[in-house]
């Protein structure tokens, strides 16, 4: 456009989910401020559904070639993979291959690993992030492979799983891929999920199921995924707490929230630390007006990376504060503490003032001579390296032999993001996650005419489930901290859509297994089943 960067102004209010769509970059973006300059009118871009559904990239387009090399006891001796990315018409997705490399050794240890990645182009639309963004791959490709390795062997999943585990870990190990997984217990996450499927429980009715002709299917999943990118390419993050002369409270941070509630997490950090009540902060995002630099949200970042520039902020606004009320009480700044809302001396019952008394005399006259006016404090983060979440699925489903449907029955997701910021917000993440993995299992596909054009251009040719399609899901976390980050967090955002695809898929395999049927790609639709169970009876 020919201008500085200082002339140009970005506003970004709620705008809604995310999920990797809209990190890219899209033409129309950069097309309407220049038209907008030569008529000197506002313009407004708007598509329809079936514009969007062509034109927004795409995800999830990879095809697997893989060999597992194992023991007869089923010890994992090396993995090798061939793995073709399709790209669509333009290179918007050139990372996902590289970030699915990096995962391919999941939870386990597997001693020789050999990858190569072919990226291709077509005339489809582009590929891009999606939530998970190359790790879903990943997952999904060792967890199908375990499935049939167990299978081979005669093992059970959860066997052949507990003997290629990772040892539990709290320092910092090293894959065979150059990861550093920063901590995990994989075996802790299933065995939290095996207790609350009742497992055992579950494999005797799936008998009992088997000997009525019902096709009843256990499937199994062990993920861990890379988040809180920042250590590559400097991927910071900023926030500034600037305590206002009324006792209010303004946070403004880089981050963007897509419906994760950064404005309750981030409230609730300054809230414990410097007994402010909610109702009372204001958190501002999403204008390059205010926000004094940022990079974004994605990759499960915002609780490990903006969340800890907030925190820090919030420190540093709690020291001086402290040395602010330290004044005001005539004591000593060590002697201060924040209980219940208040700034209190230690040791001397009912004497303290209000956050609200000490943000009014940091903008008065007659303060400490060590310190200027003002109670505010900017901070930026830049992580020492990457946060590995991590856990274990379990999905029960049952398949009509007439029609081919899939029916999920159960759902058990265990997972561990480390410190828990606000269970609430946690369970959220979880369910729209499940959701959408769910729906790339069982529903979700685009589809493309043999003369390139898009079949499934609307939401009555792609499905996608609603409500009634979707099981109680049982949830549970472990914690597992990292020492990465000041939070000890290490991001939710993606972690079930990850874990969920995977057990599904081994579900319905599971289910199908006894027609012999051992591979379908996904989605497992009921005109896909139908037609692999009337080839398996022929």
């Amino acid at each position: 456009l020919g201008l500085p960067q200082s002339a140009v102004r970005v506003i970004a209010p709620e705008v809604g989910g995310g999920f990797g769509a809209k990190l890219s970059i899209y033409p129309e973006e950069l097309l309407i401020p220049w038209v907008a300059m030569k008529v000197g009118r506002p313009v407004k871009w708007v598509e329809d559904r079936s514009e969007h559904m062509q034109a927004t990239t795409h995800g999830r387009d990879q095809v697997h070639e893989a060999e597992l090399a194992l023991e007869r006891d089923g010890m994992i001796r090396g993995l090798r993979v061939k793995l073709t990315a399709d790209l669509g018409a333009y290179p918007m997705g050139m990372s996902l291959p590289r970030l699915t490399r990096r995962l391919l050794n999941g939870c386990y240890r597997i001693p020789a690993l050999a990858v190569e990645i072919q990226s291709i182009y077509t005339n489809k639309t582009p590929i891009a992030a999606y939530r998970g963004a190359g790790r879903p791959e990943a997952i999904f490709l060792i967890e199908r492979m375990m499935d049939l390795a167990a299978r081979r062997l005669d093992l059970d999943p959860l066997e052949i799983r507990r003997r290629n585990f990772l040892p539990p870990f709290n320092e910092p190990f090293t894959t065979i891929t150059g990861e550093l997984y920063d901590s995990g217990d994989y075996k802790g996450a299933m065995d939290r999920a095996i207790e609350l499927a009742d497992y055992a429980g579950l494999r005797a009715e799936q008998e009992t199921a088997r000997a009525d002709g019902r096709l009843i299917g256990i499937g199994v999943a062990s993920y861990v995924e890379m988040a809180g990118f920042g250590p590559e390419g400097g991927l910071f993050e900023s926030a500034t707490v600037r305590a206002n002369a009324d006792g209010t409270l303004t946070m403004i941070t880089g981050t963007s929230p897509h419906g994760q509630g950064h404005e309750t997490a981030w409230a609730q950090l300054a809230a414990a630390d410097l007994g402010v009540a909610m109702d009372r902060i204001q958190v501002r995002h999403g204008d390059t007006a205010a926000v004094p630099a940022g990079v974004g949200t994605f990759g499960s970042r915002s609780a490990a990376v903006g969340g800890s520039a907030v925190h820090l902020a919030v420190l540093d606004v709690r020291e001086k504060a402290r040395q602010l009320a330290a004044h005001l009480l005539e004591a000593a700044a060590a002697d201060i503490f924040v209980d219940d809302g208040h700034w209190q001396v230690r040791g001397v019952p009912g004497r303290g003032v209000t956050f609200a008394e000490i943000a009014k005399a940091a903008y008065e006259q007659g303060g400490p001579e060590n310190l200027e006016p003002g109670l505010e404090a900017t901070r930026y983060f830049q992580p020492p390296g990457l946060v590995f979440p991590f856990g274990c699925h379990i999905a029960v489903v049952e398949i009509d032999r007439e029609t081919g449907g899939v029916t999920l029955q159960r759902y058990i997701s265990v997972d561990d993001c480390g410190r828990v910021l606000n269970p609430m917000l946690v369970e959220g993440q979880v369910h729209g996650g499940l959701a959408q993995g769910i729906a790339q299992a069982l529903y979700e596909e685009v589809a493309y005419a043999d003369d390139g054009a898009l079949q499934t251009g609307n939401l009555t040719t792609y499905m996608i489930p609603t409500a009634p399609d979707l099981p109680s899901f049982i949830l549970d976390r472990t914690i597992t901290p990292t020492s990465v980050n000041p939070l000890g967090v290490k991001g939710i955002g993606e972690a079930a859509t990850i874990g969920s695809t995977p057990a599904v898929i081994n579900a319905v395999l599971d289910a199908l297994a006894p027609l012999g049927i051992t591979e379908m790609d996904p989605p497992c639709t009921p005109e896909k089943v139908w037609q692999a169970m009337r080839q398996a009876r022929a």
